[in-house]
């Protein structure tokens, strides 16, 4: 039965839109894992940056969080798309779980730092003097400090996203519409994902140690989110 409101055509669209955003997702983390295992891990601190600029400025850019900016923004892909799906099981959740996406998403865009750091990037390089370097680096460091890891903002806006991903998964345990296999690595994953994200701050080792295995289940999520979505649209399409 089609949903009110919302024609065939365009649940097919949102379906399709939704699948290839997930499958986009799980590409961009690989894509980024291999990017880091050739290049290095990601600068932390705006003088180690301002080093790797000057011997590349598309290492430092690449090492940096753009391939993650590219991740959260293709949310806007499958958030949708499970909202619709997912809408007449619980409509409340469902939508709630968009808005904080929206609003998680949002707020990434707004503090992440690759294209600031590059500016400054490219000041240091043609500094003159010791002093405007080191103005330059507490300006780097500043926007390292209010980035998309760093941030108040950031920080809510990751239990945003993470708690999104929660409410979906345990939504879609009750549906027919997606395997029991998306159900749970979507569980784990973003369950994993938003306790080390709530106890960074507080007990980064211990958040760190949950990073390294919790990576496994998005692994997992994103191919078969994409595999459901384009089964629903196709679906869609014979309905």
């Amino acid at each position: 039965m089609t949903q009110p409101g919302i024609s065939t055509s365009n649940k097919k669209n949102l379906y399709i839109i939704g699948g290839a955003a997930a499958i986009l997702q799980l590409v961009t983390i690989l894509t980024y894992s291999v990017l880091l295992g050739i290049l290095g891990p990601k600068p932390t601190s705006a003088a180690e940056y301002f080093t790797v600029y000057q011997n590349s400025p598309l290492e430092a850019f690449l090492r940096g969080d753009f391939m993650l900016l590219v991740l959260i923004g293709l949310y806007l892909g499958t958030f949708p798309a499970l909202y619709i799906a997912l809408r007449r099981l619980n409509p409340v959740y469902s939508a709630l779980a968009l808005l904080f996406t929206l609003m998680a998403v949002a707020g990434t865009f707004a503090t992440e730092s690759s294209f600031s750091l590059l500016h400054l990037g490219e000041q240091y390089m043609n500094a003159d003097s010791d002093a405007v370097r080191t103005q330059l680096q507490a300006a780097g460091e500043a926007v390292i400090a209010s980035d998309m890891w760093n941030s108040s903002a950031a920080y809510m806006g990751g239990i945003l996203l993470q708690g999104s991903g929660v409410m979906v998964s345990v939504i879609m345990l009750r549906s027919k519409d997606f395997s029991k296999i998306t159900a749970y690595s979507g569980l784990l994953g973003n369950g994993f994902d938003l306790i080390q994200h709530v106890i960074h701050p507080f007990a980064p080792a211990i958040s760190a140690g949950i990073a390294m295995f919790m990576g496994l289940f998005y692994f997992v999520w994103f191919p078969m989110l994409g595999r459901d979505f384009l089964r629903l649209a196709k679906g869609s399409q014979a309905t």
